[in-house]
């Protein structure tokens, strides 16, 4: 069993309403969730145990367990190209109807979708994929996906502490899990899925006797795996009596500076917001040999974390350019990774915020339309019947960054119901204006969060 390590989480949660429940499918295809018989722990390919409340009145059995065997290389390429290519798009629409700071999780958003992928069909299917950047058949995704999960894996360690005593380490969780309506029929081809590829076994709740303690569970499952920076993923009144099975993905990051900042250079600083105003900030400043790159109207550097494998992209563009370098971000992302090593003064605001928004419109502008319509979304590989369609997306992201290093999580919650319901020279670079920021694997390119500042105050 692999246990999971990222910041950011998502849940799925589908409901269904009591005149479609259950046992339509086909009996020869389904695996029905029954109570305490299903057995009293996780099933085989659960990562974690769960803390806190009880389980649940059982899980469902699944006799397949995570894969381990590597994918092509062309195939994890074609994955992480994916991911890239759905962060751009999805930062991009967020960032054009909101204002301000902003921080998600594509990847996070991405493998929660692609576990609802997993059970869909015809057009709904076809749209997720082209939404997603899922540029692989089915099988072979999955099984990327699962590949980076494990490449990521391995980026967790633990140092002997720095000069000055202080921590050095990676902490990076990716955990799923399934939360299911006992006595509700799903296929065992879905679940072995999920199973196989995402390591997510199914808890066995009871929305219809209790959808508030059901909640309540699967938030605090998520509390666990964020370190408590979501506590409060699922909102009370979004479970009901119609629910029948929400899929849930925690990720969470906790990871020290390669290069940590000293606390005594830390000074106020002034920075200019978006709007033109001037805030006072915190302003961490370094200088040495740190990875920089530049392009027409902007500035880059990139700051490793410990272990050299993940890293945080800063990209600072010039003054006035910042809706110019921001549309442009599709190119220029890549581009700024293109880093080289400088001798850089670097100074660096400390910030700390979350972002919360609801992400329907984003997914329907990017071609996700049917999975939202009840007349034709189309899940069946689930339950054996095109029951249920999406009826909303919540996403939740939390990032700080200090002189130690940057934590991180988000959540995304996705409600379903049942259809009818230079070298040489030091190169100044102060960023005292709102900037955009990568937080990716170095190796794969896999981008874990992205965001901006426009006011590390708020």
């Amino acid at each position: 069993m692999r246990s999971r390590l990222v910041p950011t989480l998502v849940v799925l949660a589908m409901t269904a309403a009591a005149c479609g429940d259950a046992g339509q499918a086909a009996e020869s295809e389904q695996t029905t969730a029954t109570g305490p018989a299903a057995g009293p722990g996780l099933t085989e390919s659960e990562q974690t145990p769960p803390t806190g409340p009880a389980a649940g009145p059982g899980l469902t059995e699944s006799a397949a367990t995570r894969a381990e065997a590597a994918v092509p290389p062309e195939d994890l390429s074609a994955a992480v190209a994916g991911n890239r290519a759905f962060s751009v798009d999805a930062y991009l629409e967020l960032a054009s109807s909101s204002a301000g700071n902003l921080v998600l999780s594509p990847a996070s958003i991405r493998l929660a979708l692609a576990m609802t992928w997993a059970g869909a069909a015809g057009a709904t299917a076809s749209q997720m994929t082209d939404a997603l950047h899922l540029d692989l058949p089915p099988d072979r995704m999955h099984a990327a996906l699962n590949e980076i999960d494990a490449l990521l894996e391995s980026r967790n360690r633990q140092e002997p502490p720095g000069p000055d005593g202080e921590e050095r380490k990676v902490v990076l969780t990716i955990n799923n899990a399934l939360w299911g309506q006992v006595g509700y029929g799903f296929l065992q081809g879905f679940l072995d899925t999920l199973a196989i590829n995402y390591g997510a076994g199914m808890h066995l709740v009871d929305f219809q006797a209790d959808a508030e303690a059901a909640r309540v569970e699967i938030n605090d499952w998520v509390a666990d795996r964020t370190n408590d920076r979501i506590t409060e993923l699922i909102p009370a009144g979004v479970l009901s009596g119609l629910t029948r099975l929400v899929l849930t993905n925690a990720v969470y990051l906790d990871a020290s500076w390669a290069h940590p900042f000293a606390s005594v250079d830390t000074a106020d600083g002034t920075f200019t917001t978006l709007d033109g105003s001037r805030v006072t900030v915190p302003v961490m400043h370094r200088t040495g040999e740190i990875g920089y790159s530049s392009g027409d109207g902007w500035q880059a550097v990139e700051l490793p974390y410990v272990g050299d494998e993940l890293a945080m992209l800063v990209l600072v563009p010039d003054k006035g350019r910042f809706d110019e370098i921001e549309s442009g971000l599709g190119t220029i992302l890549d581009e700024a990774g293109q880093t080289h090593v400088a001798t850089v003064a670097l100074g660096l605001p400390k910030w700390e915020f979350r972002t919360r928004a609801g992400l329907v419109p984003l997914l329907e502008a990017l071609g996700m339309v049917d999975a939202f319509d009840p007349a034709v979304a189309d899940f069946s590989p689930m339950t054996g019947q095109p029951e249920l369609f999406v009826s909303d997306v919540i996403h939740e992201a939390f990032i700080k960054v200090d002189e130690a290093g940057t934590e991180a999580a988000a959540a995304t919650a996705v409600i379903m119901n049942l259809r009818t319901a230079g070298p040489g020279e030091t190169i100044e670079l102060e960023i005292d204006r709102p900037f955009l920021f990568a937080l990716q694997d170095r190796e794969t390119g896999e981008v874990l969060f992205i965001g901006r500042v426009a006011d590390p105050t708020r």
